[in-house]
């Protein structure tokens, strides 16, 4: 009896638990909802209105996955994610059937030449291999899916020495770049250290390429990888800062001496943002806090400019200290607004004789951690308005050849990296392709110390699912299949280099099928 007692009181509490307690649940939100006055909805309709508040909730996810088309959604289509996802994983950017791409949009081309390059005419440097590791899918079905990982040996496509682009010909020491893809900035703190290690780990296995450490200064995780580095120095001058907030010389000194840092860059203007940057205090661990010399899990919000310099003769003084105690090239960073923007750096470079070594361009379209819906949607031109600006503008000052142009803004493919280079740079980078080769997945969460993949998150449980051991790799390759792309479309352009691809090699085609060359549009 005790037996069945014990049964009879198991399925009581079953029932319980599976009816009772459900609608129990129901009817308490019900009321509940009735009575609270922040939400009109859920006063006079409650279950529909939790129903209307869960969906709305799960939307982004359902229309990228289910409902959106391969080619829509921002700030990257499906068919964009899985360029940057898949080329990381299988070292391949092979396609079967056709392009996704709508040909009836207005946009540039590349032109293909009658007579391509073999790739034994090509000036590439493939002598000494990458060893990295791949996935090779073994079975793919409706309901069961299985691959392994295996190690290869892959052809790292480096420019030849005599080709390499120097940035800083005149410093103490140059920076000699033979690879065209590097890492855009992108700080310890915005990002986790498991995220950073990742991405120092996989580019500092593919020699050429770099990555910029953004404005929170020189992390450990940064170093760790052995990758080369571009030291970005923000308003807030962390890790350059003295406790009351001054640049200290000492420090940059200090910085300067690791030979892993090959340039520094001052960070007047983001894409996303004309501000300083921007961190929650939840994520200003103590670590970070004492990189930044800052007060832990404090929101830190960065000057909008810095207070250094506020217009181009102190710009240029600032500069010249920076190369003069560094001995290493100095770049900035900066949004073109206006060719009048651009015209006066310009004619300020030619008349004094000054300037940086490099601009990092970044396009309005370009990402960021944190920051405002309005200064991202209308401030800053794109970067395929931009470029050709800046480009023309140094051109036609004289001042072209003693400054290099790294672009940045959505250049995430091979094809956008060429389009990019014949539109006036020398160089291009990607922050977020970098983010989703080790694993976001643009849950737009960077802001708020909750990213599901443990990328744009300092918290430690999340960022345990970020396996560092096993991005790196996507990173390696991601980089190998750019320069591989690059080197593919030259080669269909009749060139032997991608650093010969120029705005002749660019035409556009408008709304209504007509074709322009590059320069015809200039001249407009």
């Amino acid at each position: 009896m005790v037996w069945l007692e014990g049964i009879s009181i198991t399925a009581a509490l079953l029932v319980f638990f599976l009816v009772i307690g459900p609608i129990g649940t129901v009817l308490y939100l019900y009321f509940f909802d009735r009575k609270q006055k922040q939400h009109a909805i859920l006063r006079n309709f409650p279950l529909l209105g939790r129903a209307r508040y869960l969906t709305e909730k799960i939307g982004p996810e359902l229309r990228q996955y289910l409902f959106d088309g391969d080619n829509e959604n921002q700030p990257f289509s499906r068919q964009e994610y899985l360029h940057m996802v898949l080329p990381g994983k299988y070292l391949s950017s092979v396609i079967g059937f056709g392009s996704k791409k709508d040909f009836s949009q207005p946009g540039y081309y590349l032109r293909n030449s009658m007579f391509t390059k073999q790739t034994e005419e090509m000036r590439v440097d493939n002598s000494e291999l990458v060893k990295t590791m791949k996935y090779v899918i073994d079975e793919d079905n409706l309901f069961s899916r299985s691959e392994h990982r295996e190690e290869v040996d892959a052809l790292p496509w480096l420019l030849p020495e005599e080709d390499a682009v120097v940035i800083g010909p005149n410093c103490e020491q140059p920076f000699r770049v033979r690879g065209f893809i590097g890492q855009s900035a992108m700080s310890y703190g915005g990002l986790g250290e498991n995220a950073i290690l990742a991405l120092s780990g996989g580019i500092s296995r593919v020699p050429g390429s770099w990555m910029n450490t953004g404005e929170g200064g020189v992390s450990p995780y940064h170093l760790q990888g052995g990758a080369d580095l571009i030291a970005q120095i923000g308003s807030g001058l962390y890790g350059y800062r003295t406790k009351e907030g001054e640049f200290s010389v000492e420090l940059l000194k200090e910085k300067a001496a690791n030979p892993q840092i090959k340039a520094f860059e001052i960070k007047i203007a983001q894409g996303s943002k004309m501000r300083g940057g921007h961190i929650e205090g939840e994520k200003v661990t103590e670590e970070i806090a004492e990189i930044r010399n800052v007060v832990p899990y404090t929101t830190i919000n960065s000057p909008n400019r810095f207070r250094q310099f506020d217009d181009y003769p102190s710009l240029f003084d600032f500069i010249d200290m920076i190369r003069e105690n560094s001995g290493k090239p100095v770049g900035i960073k900066v949004v073109i607004g206006s060719k009048q923007d651009a015209d006066e750096f310009s004619a300020f470079m030619k008349e004094t004789g000054r300037g940086p070594d490099f601009i990092s361009l970044d396009g309005g379209e370009g990402g960021s951690g944190a920051t405002y819906q309005d200064l991202a949607d209308s401030l800053g031109l794109p970067l395929r308005s931009a470029l050709p600006i800046l480009d023309e503008s140094l051109r036609e000052h004289g001042v072209r050849d003693r400054v290099k142009i790294i672009a940045s803004g959505k250049v995430t493919t091979p094809d956008a990296a060429a389009i990019a280079m014949a539109l006036g740079a020398d160089l291009v980078q990607s922050a977020r392709a970098f983010m989703i080769s080790v694993g976001c997945i643009m849950a737009h969460q960077c802001h708020t110390n909750d990213c599901p993949t443990g990328v744009a998150t300092t918290d430690p449980k999340l960022q345990n699912g970020l396996v560092v051991d096993e991005k790196k790799f996507r990173v390696t390759n991601y980089i190998l299949t750019m320069r591989e792309g690059l080197f593919r479309i030259a080669a269909a352009a009749g060139l032997d280099s991608p650093t010969k691809i120029s705005r002749e090699h660019l035409v556009y085609k408008d709304d209504r099928g007509r074709v322009y060359p590059f320069e015809e549009i200039m001249k407009d």
